[in-house]
């Protein structure tokens, strides 16, 4: 288990969830940890849906999405871990002018590297979008979490070939 001080930042918030910025003590990174809300604390819906959420992003690992560091409940609290991903959104980056071609298709390899990566392991992304991409020091990386009221990254429907899009709303 993480040992985790407090969360000092909201980077976002939904209906499903709140994600902070926080601090990994014990190996001193900061991380972002999203935190099922209370309000659905006793929903068992929801919970298996953050379940859901987890058992998915753990099935990832790749340079160009973010990491699932651990997943758990302290009381009515259900929270996930994560890399903290520092840097600008894509949309943020294009507000400010057009990319030049070498950067937006690099940029369009990593996304597409990723997204392949994702689909070998049976997860499609439901809401690939400029503002739901991070450009950071270390390159492009798609979020492992929701920032709105879905997520990202989904499991298939059981026992399924194929992968299947469905919504969490």
């Amino acid at each position: 288990m993480l040992l985790i001080s407090k969360a000092d930042r909201v980077l976002a918030s939904h209906r499903h969830g709140e994600v902070y910025r926080a601090r990994d003590n014990r190996l001193g990174r900061d991380v972002a940890v999203k935190v099922l809300p209370g309000s659905l604390a006793d929903n068992a819906q929801a919970r298996e849906r953050f379940e859901r959420e987890a058992r998915a992003v753990s099935k990832l690992n790749h340079p160009h999405i973010c990491t699932l560091f651990d997943v758990g409940d302290k009381g009515i609290t259900h929270f996930l871990v994560t890399e903290y991903l520092e840097g600008e959104t894509l949309a943020q980056r294009i507000e400010r002018g057009a990319l030049p071609l070498d950067l937006a298709l690099k940029y369009a390899e990593q996304t597409a590297d990723a997204l392949w990566k994702a689909h070998r392991a049976g997860v499609v992304h439901r809401d690939l979008k400029p503002s739901n991409v991070f450009l950071t020091k270390q390159g492009l990386k798609l979020p492992a979490t929701s920032t709105r009221s879905r997520t990202y990254f989904l499991e298939p429907a059981h026992h399924s070939a194929e992968p299947v899009i469905f919504a969490l709303n």
